[in-house]
């Protein structure tokens, strides 16, 4: 490793002393993100252990990719791509001085991106698998806006024969399906509902975890959960369509088709 400096910091993890993010370049001059496990915890350690089975033997354009990783004495760490735009809660619902804006069909792919890598782990990787953590902070974005999600070590595998599997709940307020919440019974559905709160983040410019907006924005995932997109949803929060007025409805059009085909495919397990 040339050179290691703080990066940026997981805040979700921070809280609980876990990991921290570092930028390094390694000897032949690839930039890698390095997340390092501060502490021995339990938690840590299985989340650091689940990180790297989970997305080792896994590759997706959508999929941040594991270059390789550390276990030397007591220093643990996972060794990542770089990614030049940080995270979509630092671009899109940061600060203003990180703020970046986005135009609607920058918007449109990241949404399309991270839904193909949320249908490969549930469909396409062997066995399925279930990100429990869908949410901004953990979409990555390229130096072209493209996204890759990342932080696998909640993850989950979900074999074929089951239709839940019991669990401690875990996740980001805001993201959480009730019935998962309450219950603690993890289906692929969990990831779904995160998907559609982050989707309304994408498309509002508004984050669910801050707490300014927060009931506001929970009233309106309720009336999205109950009646799905308004065609004129967009022209009430949104301020930077322009020209694209028209594209950014019939996305949501097609959005609201697909919404009840998935809740019919969900309904039946």
């Amino acid at each position: 490793m040339k050179a290691l400096r703080p990066f940026f910091w997981n805040r979700a993890s921070m809280s609980s002393g876990l990991f921290g993010m570092y930028y390094g370049v390694l000897r032949d001059g690839t930039q890698v993100a390095i997340k390092k496990l501060f502490t021995e915890s339990k938690q840590g350690s299985n989340e650091f252990l689940t990180e790297i089975n989970m997305i080792s033997n896994i590759r997706h354009t959508n999929l941040v990719e594991l270059i390789g990783y550390c276990v030397e004495d007591s220093h643990r760490a996972l060794v990542y791509e770089y990614l030049e735009n940080n995270s979509l809660a630092s671009v899109l619902l940061g600060s203003r001085s990180k703020h970046i804006a986005l135009d609607w069909p920058t918007r449109a792919a990241v949404c399309l991106g991270t839904t193909s890598a949320i249908a490969f782990l549930h469909y396409e990787a062997v066995p399925h698998i279930v990100h429990r953590d869908i949410k901004a902070s953990n979409i990555l974005l390229d130096g072209n806006f493209h996204p890759k999600i990342g932080d696998f070590g909640l993850a989950k595998l979900f074999p074929d024969n089951v239709t839940h599997v019991s669990t401690r709940v875990a996740g980001a307020f805001g993201y959480l399906a009730l019935e998962y919440a309450l219950l603690g019974q993890l289906t692929k559905k969990a990831d779904v509902y995160s998907f559609g709160v982050l989707l309304l983040e994408i498309i509002s410019g508004k984050s669910s975890s801050k707490a300014a907006f927060g009931v506001e924005f929970m009233l309106l995932v309720m009336s999205m959960e109950e009646e799905g997109f308004d065609d004129d949803f967009l022209c009430s929060v949104c301020d930077y369509l322009g020209s694209h007025e028209s594209e950014a409805k019939m996305f949501l059009v097609k959005s609201k088709k697909h919404r009840k085909i998935w809740l019919q495919k969900f309904s039946q397990g």
